[in-house]
């Protein structure tokens, strides 16, 4: 188990921005990974309520799960890595591991028995050191959904934000209001019911 603040700045991008920058900043296929984020929430929506968002994140045969919380500036990230069958066992039959995320959640007052898997997003991800920080190419695949990010991950907020602005400045990218990607995921599934 672990926890980390992340601080990160996002900004969706049209597909020819996404492809441009790829260029710009030689990112070649050698460099992508895949990985699922599997989403879970009460069917009422606990934890979206509380800002919050659970996922298992499979990647290359490892299984995370992960409890993602407010905090002033960034979020506060619980991480515990699941065994394959654990991972499987809250997939498919709702079994929730004991462990620092199902401690956070009963503290939260969200019992572990109300959470159901709600899909998946995948994301193709390229990731490069930029200006202190971790510059982070995604494109996502969920609910008929394609959509492009640029993510930056910074460890000091300031001065973070003021590098990601001026890369899209620099590149001609104007800044969107950016969701996050559970928040993306919930809205395209809400519009399909």
């Amino acid at each position: 188990m672990s926890q980390e603040i992340e601080i990160e700045f996002k900004n969706l991008l049209t597909k020819e921005e996404y492809f441009s920058l790829l260029n710009y900043f030689k990112i070649d296929e050698s460099l992508f990974t895949f990985q699922e984020n599997h989403y879970f929430d009460t069917n009422n929506f606990a934890l979206k309520d509380r800002q919050s968002a659970l996922r298992i994140r499979s990647k290359q045969d490892t299984y995370t799960l992960t409890l993602k919380t407010p905090l002033e500036e960034g979020l506060l990230e619980t991480n515990q890595t699941l065994q394959k069958e654990e991972a499987e066992a809250l997939l498919n039959d709702g079994v929730f591991p004991f462990g620092e995320v199902n401690n956070t959640l009963q503290s939260l007052g969200i019992p572990t028995k109300q959470l159901h898997y709600f899909g998946t997003l995948t994301t193709k991800r390229a990731e490069i050191e930029y200006k202190n920080g971790l510059l982070v190419f995604d494109a996502s695949f969920y609910m008929n959904v394609e959509d492009y990010e640029l993510e930056y991950e910074v460890k000091d907020y300031d001065a973070g934000q003021k590098r990601f602005l001026s890369l899209l400045e620099e590149r001609n990218i104007p800044t969107r209001k950016t969701e996050n990607k559970v928040k993306r995921f919930y809205n395209a599934k809400l519009r399909q019911q």
